[in-house]
């Protein structure tokens, strides 16, 4: 299996367009599989062209694609200007579809099948797809983040352009597909049991209100953490309550929305059952570099394709580009290619979600590192 990347800044689609076919050709020749195709905002009024174009040049049998705020490709994450990234594979037979508003996955898909998915926010229900997933599959994908209203995103699929719904990918299985989402958070206090809650409210917390438990951290905390406390709070809920040791990755993290001071409960963006195991978490550029530093370096890769929240970038680490320089350097390959999501979507401790913040990725031909 080999694969290519190519990206492209320049402002005009048709010009844009050329540069990244004619990498791909230079790293692969006319005899791609698949391609997936990634564009800023700025090329949408030409975006119908674009995919009927790539198939035609490369003569790849599939296309999935859709439209970001921004754009990452090797190194690099294009953020406030134009971009196109093309990503593209010799991986053998894949099969590619449009999803129902409210999924699921299509039956007949077997064991070891990776799925890559984008969808539009505004007429797609990711949480309802991310439940459906079955046993023996990984999905990994993206919410399109370019436009902010109903119908303002485009979703590429082969020659077809949908401004609503889902496109997926199903790729073979023998590939060395291997997901690994970053949920950027590093817990603070302790694990707690929930000993009363209701919908989305945690009402008390080893038999002492919530906002009490939480409440006695912050008084613990030095200065800077509190700080966080104060501006970045959440909380993680064990997803396997039969571990003995919880690590990073055995949360799954959701907002804390707010607090009553009068019942003590906090609302959380979830539903934490009576007896499962919560522990509050903060957000940081430290804790989100960190932790996606540490995933990679765990794997070597031929290539990923990643779906990075459009909260991080600039927004959380000041600059642009620290996702993909981790996911570069940690799996040792620049074949890197993906977007900048307004909800990213991955599997952790086993099963799949609709998550925020976090960086998700699909790795092809991952081995463990020595």
């Amino acid at each position: 299996m080999r694969y290519a990347v190519a990206l492209s800044e320049h402002p005009d689609t048709g010009i844009a367009l050329g540069e990244v076919v004619g990498q791909v050709l230079d790293r692969l020749g006319p005899t791609s599989d698949v391609a997936v195709l990634f564009l800023t905002g700025h090329h949408i009024e030409r975006g119908e062209e674009v995919g009927r174009t790539v198939r035609r040049t490369l003569g790849v049998s599939h296309l999935i694609g859709g439209t970001a705020v921004s754009v990452l490709a090797h190194r690099q994450e294009v953020e406030g200007s134009p971009g196109i990234v093309l990503w593209a594979g010799l991986t053998g037979p894949v099969e590619v579809f449009r999803l129902p508003p409210e999924g699921p996955l299509p039956d007949g898909l077997v064991d070891g099948t990776a799925v890559v998915a984008l969808a539009d926010p505004f007429s797609f229900n990711g949480v309802t797809l991310a439940d459906s997933v079955p046993p023996g599959l990984t999905l990994v994908g993206g919410l399109a983040s370019a436009s902010s209203r109903p119908g303002g995103n485009r979703l590429f699929l082969d020659d077809d352009v949908y401004r609503d719904g889902a496109v997926a990918l199903a790729l073979p299985p023998g590939l060395g597909a291997q997901p690994l989402v970053s949920q950027g958070c590093r817990p603070v206090g302790e694990p707690m049991i929930v000993t009363s809650s209701e919908g989305s409210l945690l009402r008390t917390l080893g038999g002492r209100p919530a906002l009490e438990r939480l409440k006695a951290i912050s008084d613990a905390a030095e200065p800077p953490e509190r700080a966080l406390l104060s501006r970045g709070l959440h909380v993680g809920l064990v997803v396997d309550e039969q571990r003995e040791v919880f690590g990073s990755g055995d949360f799954l993290i959701r907002s804390v929305l707010g607090a009553d001071r009068s019942t003590g409960a906090v609302a959380i963006g979830d539903h934490a059952p009576v007896g499962s195991t919560v522990q509050f978490q903060v957000r940081d550029a430290d804790a989100a570099s960190g932790d996606l530093r540490d995933l990679t370096a765990a794997w070597h890769a031929d290539s990923a394709l990643a779906f990075t929240c459009n909260g991080r970038g600039s927004n959380l680490f000041g600059r642009p580009g620290p996702d993909a320089e981790a996911l570069v350097d940690g799996l040792d390959t620049t074949a890197v290619a993906g977007m900048s999501c307004a909800g990213e979507i991955g599997p952790v401790g086993g099963r799949h979600f609709l998550h925020g913040f976090t960086a998700s990725a699909l790795l092809l031909g991952a081995e463990p590192a020595a």
